[in-house]
Order: structure tokens, then C-alpha cells, then sequence
């Protein structure tokens, strides 16, 4: 009887450590996750000003490595100190509580993600087309539905960020967003945007991992000395490269979030009032600005000639 008590008693002595270290874990990868996002937002904050066309700086006149002469738009250090003089520092994390409160969702998402590929590789070690197409789908089916939970978020940010442009104080804090997007759109207005965003993450998913697969199982020699290490870092190159092509998807995305809402950034003037995500796309495309705001330096502004300057 003793025996079996003390075995008992370990069990149960056990099960609380492990319950209390999974979760910290977990805590530690939430607070790094939100740490992260703090400290990347005024990059993404740029990155959103850029591409509703918002551009408060003059361009400079600059010459290429061929000696032909351009005209340059801010890059992003240029951009911040801008924000920084009208707004100081704290400036640069406007919109960061929804950003926040997305991120710490995605990151519970992603670890049931990491939960079922774990699960799979254990079942099956063998590489196959089958088991990536598994994989996948698998991982699709959670990436949609974290992002139909964190999209009404990030329209919350993006709109936050967007007031910059009109320096408007219509959206605040998490609450006040949720309650005037409500009144004034209801839940609809939450998912302004969700189809190509969700468009685009499934593209790049399935890009991304089909590309991997083939380069790996046709392309690394398995004499290659080091292919496991080529393997390792296949996936991460293709993701870099897909993510350049997908990048439409996200910009229409963040656009249609801010068409139309009250703020000067999705209104005429300053931009059309869209009737859907496909006629945003379209007149992107036909303006030549699908990728603007995809790089942070040396954004040129094209010009077919430049006045003369007398030194």
C-alpha cells in the first residue's frame, strides 16, 4: 500500500511541474512574441504609411551606380525622425495595442501548428508528397482560422496608423475601436480586407512548402556532403522569395482596411473609394504601385527628365 501511495504521490508530484513548466514556456514565448512586435512596429508603422501613398518628404535628386540621375524618396530612418517631430517618440508605436493583442493569438495559433507537425513527423519520417500535401493542408486550416480571429485587430491597427496622414483622432484604444467600428459598420467592417490577406497567406504557404519539397527531394544531391544542411535552410530561401511575389495580396489588404472608413488616407483625394478588393487591385496594377511600399531604401521615384542644377 505504502508502494503504491508513494508512487501516487510522485505522480501527482510530478504533474504540477510539468503542468508549471509548459506554462512558462508558453508565458515566456508570449512575452517574447509581444516583445518582438513592440520593437518591430515603427517598421511596419512606416511600412503602412508608404503604402497609402502618405509621403510628407520631398524626394532628393541622387544618381545611380551608372551616373544617371533619380530622384529618391525618404527611406525609412528619413520617414521616422519625420514621425518623431510631429508626434516624439511614442509616435512611432501608434496602433501597437491591437498589433499586440493579434500577436499574442498568432502565437498560441502557431504552437498548435508546431503541435501537428511534431505529430506528424512522428508518424511518418519518410519525405513525401503526400505527407507535405498533409502538412499543408493541415497548417492552412489553422493559418485561416488565425487570421479570421486576428484580422479584426489588425484593422484596428491599420487604421490607427492611418490617422497619422489626416491627423485624425477617430480611433483609439482597443475598445474605442471595437465599439465606433461597430456602430458605424458593424461586424462586417472587422473584416475589411480578410480575402486577399487570407489569399495571399495560403498562396505563400503553399509556394513555399511545395517549392522546398521539390528543391529537396530533386536538386540536393544525396552525396552532397552537406544536403541536410542545404535541407535546413531550403525552406527559409523560398519563403524570402515567395513572400516577394505574394506581397500584392498584403498591400490590397491593408488598403481595403483603410478605404472608405472616414479617414483622409482612404478617401478621395488621397485615394479612391475602392467597390471591392479586386477594383483596388486593379487600379494598383494599372498605376504601376503593386509593390509600393515593399522596400524601406532606395525608393526611387521614376521620372523621365530632371531640371538642370547649377552648382
Amino acid at each position: 500500500m505504502e508502494s503504491v501511495e508513494n508512487l501516487s504521490g510522485q505522480a501527482a508530484g510530478v504533474e504540477p511541474d510539468t503542468t508549471r513548466t509548459s506554462v512558462d514556456v508558453d508565458t515566456a514565448v508570449l512575452l517574447l512574441g509581444a516583445g518582438v512586435t513592440a520593437i518591430t512596429h515603427p517598421l511596419l508603422y512606416v511600412k503602412l504609411l508608404i503604402q497609402v501613398g502618405h509621403e510628407p518628404l520631398p524626394p532628393t535628386v541622387g544618381t545611380t551606380m551608372f551616373g544617371r540621375r533619380v530622384l529618391y524618396l525618404p527611406g525609412f530612418f528619413s520617414y521616422a525622425q519625420h514621425i518623431v517631430k510631429v508626434d516624439g517618440k511614442t509616435g512611432l508605436f501608434r496602433g501597437l495595442s491591437p498589433r499586440i493583442a493579434s500577436s499574442v493569438i498568432s502565437t498560441v495559433v502557431r504552437g498548435k501548428v508546431r503541435q501537428v507537425e511534431l505529430q506528424s513527423k512522428r508518424d511518418d519520417q519518410q519525405t513525401s508528397l503526400r505527407k507535405v500535401v498533409k502538412e499543408t493542408t493541415q497548417e492552412m486550416i489553422i493559418q485561416c482560422l488565425s487570421r479570421v480571429a486576428t484580422h479584426p485587430f489588425h484593422v484596428m491597427s491599420v487604421r490607427c496608423m492611418a490617422q497619422f496622414v489626416g491627423r485624425e483622432v477617430k480611433y483609439g484604444g482597443i475598445f474605442s475601436c471595437i465599439i465606433k467600428i461597430f456602430k458605424e459598420e458593424g461586424v462586417a467592417g472587422f473584416y475589411v480586407g480578410l480575402m486577399p490577406h487570407v489569399l495571399g497567406e495560403v498562396l505563400f504557404l503553399w509556394c513555399c512548402n511545395l517549392l522546398a519539397h521539390f528543391i529537396n527531394t530533386y536538386a540536393v544531391d544525396e552525396n552532397f556532403t552537406q544536403a541536410s544542411a542545404v535541407r535546413s535552410y531550403t525552406k527559409f530561401v523560398m519563403g524570402i522569395a515567395v513572400s516577394v511575389l505574394t506581397y500584392p495580396f498584403m498591400l490590397v489588404a491593408d488598403l481595403m482596411a483603410v478605404n472608405n472608413c472616414g479617414l483622409a488616407a482612404g478617401l478621395p483625394p488621397h485615394s479612391p473609394i475602392f467597390k471591392s478588393w479586386l477594383h483596388c487591385w486593379d487600379h494598383l496594377s494599372q498605376k504601376g504601385l503593386l509593390f509600393r511600399g515593399s522596400s524601406f531604401f532606395f525608393r526611387r521615384v521614376p521620372v523621365t527628365s530632371l531640371p538642370s542644377f547649377n552648382e
